[in-house]
C-alpha cells in the first residue's frame, strides 16, 4: 500500500504573511507589483516540489496603505506570466462570485488552464465587507445565506461553461473542412435567480476539465458550499483539537453529499518561523511583533469584531459584550476564531493583535526545521489536515528556509514526495480525478 503523503500549497504575500515584514531591512517594500519577485518565489515553491501556489485576492482596497504594502496584482493576469516561468507547480487564484459574472470568469480559467498545461486552481470565495459592495454600486453587503445561495448558482453555471464543449468537439478534418463538431456543443440556456446565461464557452474544454475547485469559508454555510463542491479547502485553526473537529466534521459532510471524502483535501494555514535553534526562531518571531504598529491593528481589530472606534483598548482583554456570530453578516468563521482565541488565552488586545499580526487567525509556530516538521507531521498523522497551507512570515527568506531545511525532513520522514511528481495536472498532484463531461455521462453517475 502507498503511504499517505502530504499536500503543500504555498501562499504567497508581498513581503510575506507578517504584516511587520515590509519593514525588516531585507524586505523591498515594492515586492507586492514586481513580476520578479513573483517568479522567484514560484521558482523557490516548484523546486520544494510543492503541489501548488495560491494567491488571495479581493475588488477592495484592504488596509490604510500606511500599514502594510496594499498595492495588489489582479491574481489571474499574474498567475499567466507564472504559468511560463514554472512548469510542474499549480495556479491557484482567488476570485469572488458576489463580484464577477460566471462567463467572464470561466473563461478567464479555462484560459490559464490552457495556458499552464492543467495546473489552474479557483479558489472560491463570496466576499464579506460592505467597502467591497460600495465598488460595485451596493449601499451595503448582501447577507451571508444570500452571498452563499448567489455562490451556487455561480458555480453551477460554471461548470455548464466548462462542459459546454465536449472533449472531442474538435474534429480538425482538412480535407473536409471541418473543424468541429457542433452537435457536441451544449449551451447551458441557464435561467435562475441571480443570472442569465445563453450560450455556450468560446473556449474549449480545458485539460482538467475544470480548475481544481478550492473554498476557504469555516461558516455553516462555507462548509455546506464545501461538501458539496470544493476539492481542496484551505482552513484556519488555533488547536488540534479545533483542526481534527473540523477536518472530521467536513468529510462527514462530503460523505453525506455523495463524495469520496477522499477527493476533498483540507489544508490548515501555519505560519513558520524557522531558526536554527527555538531561541534564535523566538527572537525571529520578537522582532517581527516589535515592528508592528499597533494602531493600525486595532483600526482593524475593531472593524472585524463590528465595534465602533475607540472601543478597544490595548492592554485590556476584549469587552464581555461583543455581538454573537449569528449577529455577523461578515466573515463569520474568522470572527469566531478571534473571540475564541482571544478567549480562551486571556489575551489583552495588544497580545491578540500581536498574534493576528503573522497569520490573522491561521496558527504560527516559531521553532527549528525539525520541531516544524513535528507539528505538520503530527497534525497529519493525528486526523488534522491532508496537507497544510504555508504561509511565511517573511518573504522571500521564509519560503527558502522551509524548502531548504523543513522539506528534506519531511521527505526523510517519507511525508513528501522525493521530486516534482506526476507530470500532468493539478489535478493529478492532488489524486483527483478529471471530472467526467455531464452531456457525456449518465445523471446518476455525476458527482
Amino acid at each position: 500500500m502507498t503511504r499517505r503523503q502530504l499536500h503543500l500549497n504555498a501562499f504567497l504575500m508581498s513581503t510575506g504573511h507578517h504584516e511587520a515584514s515590509w519593514r525588516l531591512p531585507e524586505s523591498d517594500p515594492y515586492a507586492s507589483v514586481d513580476l520578479n519577485h513573483y517568479r522567484e518565489l514560484a521558482r523557490t515553491a516548484e523546486r520544494g516540489t510543492f503541489d501548488s501556489l495560491f494567491l488571495a485576492d479581493g475588488p477592495v482596497l484592504f488596509s490604510h496603505v500606511g500599514q502594510r504594502p496594499a498595492g495588489v496584482l489582479e491574481p489571474l493576469t499574474l498567475l499567466t506570466a507564472l504559468a511560463v516561468a514554472t512548469e510542474h507547480i499549480g495556479l491557484i487564484a482567488t476570485a469572488s462570485t458576489s463580484y464577477n459574472s460566471p462567463y467572464n470568469l470561466a473563461r478567464r480559467f479555462a484560459s490559464l488552464d490552457h495556458i499552464s498545461g492543467g495546473r489552474a486552481g479557483w479558489n472560491i470565495v463570496t466576499t464579506a465587507g460592505a467597502e467591497a459592495a460600495r465598488n460595485f454600486g451596493l449601499y451595503d453587503e448582501p447577507t451571508h445565506a444570500t452571498r452563499y445561495e448567489r455562490a451556487a448558482e455561480f458555480l453551477d453555471v460554471a461548470l455548464k461553461l466548462w462542459d459546454s464543449w465536449e472533449d472531442d468537439v474538435v474534429v480538425a478534418d482538412k480535407a473536409a473542412g471541418v473543424w468541429g463538431d457542433d452537435s457536441k456543443i451544449h449551451p447551458p440556456r441557464h435561467q435562475g435567480t441571480y443570472f442569465s446565461v445563453e450560450g455556450a464557452l468560446n473556449v474549449p474544454r480545458s485539460p482538467q476539465g475544470y480548475p481544481l475547485l478550492v473554498q476557504a469559508g469555516s461558516s455553516q454555510d462555507g462548509k455546506q458550499f464545501a461538501a458539496r463542491y470544493a476539492e481542496a479547502v484551505f482552513t484556519a485553526q488555533q488547536t488540534l483539537g479545533d483542526a481534527q473537529a473540523f477536518y472530521a466534521d467536513l468529510k462527514s459532510r462530503a460523505r453525506a453529499a455523495g463524495r469520496d471524502p477522499e477527493h476533498i483535501k483540507i489544508l490548515p494555514g501555519i505560519v513558520p518561523v524557522i531558526g536554527s535553534t527555538e531561541a534564535e526562531a523566538r527572537a525571529h518571531e520578537q522582532v517581527l511583533e516589535d515592528h508592528i504598529v499597533h494602531e493600525h491593528g486595532l483600526h482593524r481589530l475593531e472593524r472585524l469584531l463590528h465595534l465602533e472606534p475607540g472601543v478597544l483598548r490595548l492592554d485590556a482583554q476584549l469587552p464581555a459584550d461583543l455581538p454573537p456570530e449569528s449577529a455577523i453578516e461578515g466573515a463569520k468563521s474568522r470572527y469566531t476564531l478571534v473571540v475564541e482565541l482571544a478567549r480562551r488565552e486571556r489575551l489583552t488586545v495588544r497580545q491578540l493583535i500581536g498574534r493576528l499580526g503573522g497569520g490573522r487567525g491561521h496558527l504560527t509556530f516559531a521553532g527549528t526545521p525539525e520541531q516544524v516538521a513535528d507539528a505538520i507531521e503530527s497534525w497529519f498523522s493525528l486526523g488534522a489536515a491532508d496537507g497544510f497551507n504555508i504561509m511565511p512570515a517573511v518573504l522571500p527568506s521564509g519560503l527558502e528556509l522551509f524548502v531548504d531545511h523543513v522539506v528534506p525532513i519531511l521527505r526523510a520522514r517519507g511525508l513528501f514526495r522525493t521530486e516534482c511528481g506526476p507530470r500532468g495536472t493539478l489535478r493529478d498532484r492532488y489524486g483527483l480525478p478529471r471530472p467526467a463531461n455531464q452531456h457525456t455521462v449518465p445523471a446518476l453517475s455525476r458527482v
